[in-house]
């Protein structure tokens, strides 16, 4: 069957809050809620008109286990709206729109929110198995004698806790935690840690640069129930530079490791939701597109080079449309790494790799220029069930912001698999494909041929307040 693309009429997400030190003020379906919440204002239908909803969440918790119905019905869908979950680790939020995809595509749907949220803050923490195996004894003890008998078998060592997100990130096949397998890509591409960090301090600068310049208008700001305001990204720092980030210590390789907290993706709470429609429902409602969604592609790959997902997941998609590497017009690999999103740019660059792996010559380099052009997940923040959602929604934000028309989105998956979606954005008037746009030569920035390099240079950003399109309207009166 033929690829029909497919609108996204709009989208919103929350800003990404830092797991701390302490459960977060927001649980996952609260994230999600808020940010629909605002994009189904702005829209000519009442949240019943969907057809379904569907989000990718990686840890939901005990009490909200299908998350995505608990969605549907705090949104007011009603009881008749269908609201179901997926999972794909990182990539939970691309395969619910993906999901949503096909369903639109088959004709059983028309309207479908789908997106993706994880509170990573509220990850559990779990007893140990030889506590667990106390506790059944305890419980099986018949009489007062019996529990005394079993009180006097526990240890303090019972009681040391199993972080609930540290089991997540270890993949159970081969043991290797993500950032070991990070550390197996910088070794096989002789990445080495000065590129990381330069990497790393230039996903800030980029970050902060986008927030001035407003670049995130897709965030709905959050207030928790004590009143505080969180209206923007909170992981961001202004003080990161290359040299600081050369300071920290390895995490995952210790001691002879590169891979750090300063260069790695950070742990966070955050949700993204978008609206996608058929062409029949984006003209029955009146809507006014963002973009279309013209290609999707799995992938799988040895869960140790997990990294290199969406090398694998991407270029399946451009040879389909005899596409480069310099044919979309922007870029957005999640950042789960530094090492990781440099060792697929440079596995497109290593002929011996490609012929191994991708049957076909070297692709050449990806300009740096066009890659994660607003900064990444390492200075937002990876809650793991809405990045893919996020980096499909930013992209087509950042193409229309730059007059472009065309982008890749790819994702890496723990467990050995990449996503990728190419997008287009649209005439806002009409729905159609936007027309080619000659490049303004404001795409982003080139960076060194070491590296992605870093702007240390990059001002503070200072605390500032998000405008939220009103109730409404169709959020996109600028775009028109």
């Amino acid at each position: 069957m033929a690829f029909q693309p497919i609108y996204v009429v709009d989208g919103a997400r929350t800003p990404f809050l830092k797991a701390r030190n302490a459960p977060g003020p927001f649980s996952a379906s609260d994230l999600a809620v808020q940010a629909a919440r605002e994009l189904l204002l702005r829209q000519p239908f009442t949240p019943d008109a969907l057809d379904e909803v569907i989000v990718g969440c990686a840890a939901p918790s005990p009490d909200e286990t299908n998350i995505g119905r608990v969605i549907a019905l705090r949104l007011g869908c009603g009881h008749n709206v269908p609201g179901w979950t997926v999972m794909r680790n990182c990539a939970s939020g691309m395969q619910a729109l993906d999901s949503a995809l096909l369903n639109l595509q088959s004709g059983r749907a028309g309207l479908v929110l789908a997106g993706g949220t994880d509170a990573l803050s509220r990850a559990p923490v779990l007893f140990s198995d030889d506590m667990v195996k106390w506790l059944a004894g305890w419980r099986a003890g018949k009489g007062v004698a019996a529990r005394l008998a079993a009180l006097r078998k526990l240890h303090p060592k019972h009681l040391a806790p199993v972080i609930g997100l540290l089991r997540g990130l270890k993949d159970p096949v081969t043991g290797l935690s993500m950032g070991q397998t990070a550390e197996n890509l910088a070794d096989r591409f002789g990445i080495e840690r000065r590129q990381m960090d330069e990497y790393a301090a230039d996903s800030h600068a980029r970050t902060l640069r986008a927030q001035q310049d407003g670049a995130f208008g897709e965030i709905v700001p959050l207030v928790d129930d004590r009143g505080t305001l969180y209206p923007h990204d909170d992981g961001v720092r202004s003080d990161s530079t290359p040299e600081k980030l050369s300071t920290l210590k390895p995490v995952f390789d210790r001691p002879w490791g590169n891979i750090t907290a300063g260069n790695s993706s950070q742990v966070t709470d955050g949700a993204a939701m978008l609206l996608l429609a058929s062409e029949s429902a984006v003209q029955q409602w009146g809507l006014r597109p963002l973009g279309r969604i013209l290609d999707v592609q799995w992938a799988a790959l040895d869960p140790a080079s997990m990294g290199l997902g969406p090398v694998h997941a991407a270029t399946p998609i451009l040879e389909r449309h005899g596409m480069g590497l310099d044919t979309p017009d922007l870029w957005e690999i999640n950042e789960a790494f530094a090492a990781q999103v440099l060792a697929c740019v440079a596995a497109w660059q290593d002929d011996r790799w490609c012929r191994e792996h991708l049957g076909r010559p070297a692709m050449g380099r990806l300009d740096s220029a066009r890659l994660n052009v607003d900064g990444g997940a390492i200075a937002i923040g990876h809650p793991v069930g809405a990045s893919g959602a996020r980096i499909v929604l930013h992209l087509l934000h950042a193409l229309r912001a730059r007059g472009l028309r065309r982008g890749m989105a790819a994702i890496c998956i723990g467990g050995g698999q990449g996503g990728a979606m190419l997008v287009e954005t649209c005439d806002a008037l009409n729905g159609q494909p936007a027309p080619p746009v000659k490049n303004s030569g404001r795409i982003g920035r080139s960076l060194s041929t070491s590296s992605l390099a870093s702007d240390s240079d990059s001002p503070g950003m200072e605390q500032s307040a998000v405008t939220v399109p009103r109730p409404g309207s169709s959020g996109h009166e600028d775009e028109a």
